[in-house]
């Protein structure tokens, strides 16, 4: 059972954004990562009793991870589907639960949320 050119582009597209992402975050200073873990600490309160340097760090270490599972050919489909489903659930909840990103119906961004809102064609992907 092979991939498919679709299943191949989806991972492609996905699987590079999330891998550039986690690089980039390899030069995270601490007051970026602190500012990131109180954001992603909204979705997740837990990650709020991290230090932000750890924290940065396996945030970097997890997009990268992932972003190669969703670019190798020999991790399955489903596999790296589930990977992404579990970032993207992160993210999705990190949006819908920090005050100020979403208008008052709670779905709809707002001009800051709009950062966040985009990444919903990750789940997309996923569920793809």
């Amino acid at each position: 059972m092979g991939i498919s050119i679709a299943n191949a582009a989806l991972r492609l597209v996905s699987g590079a954004y999330i891998l550039n992402s986690g690089i980039n975050k390899l030069r995270l200073d601490e007051e970026s990562a602190a500012g990131l873990q109180q954001m992603a600490s909204n979705g997740v309160p837990q990650l709020g009793n991290m230090e932000p340097a750890a924290f940065g760090k396996a945030v970097s270490a997890t997009e990268i991870s992932l972003g190669s599972a969703l670019l190798l050919p020999l991790v399955p489909s489903r596999l790296a589907g589930l990977g992404l489903a579990g970032f993207s659930g992160v993210m999705l909840s990190m949006y819908l639960r920090t005050p100020g990103l979403t208008e008052s119906d709670g779905i709809r961004p707002t001009a800051e949320g709009g950062t966040l809102a985009k990444d919903v064609w990750l789940a997309g992907i996923a569920v793809a």
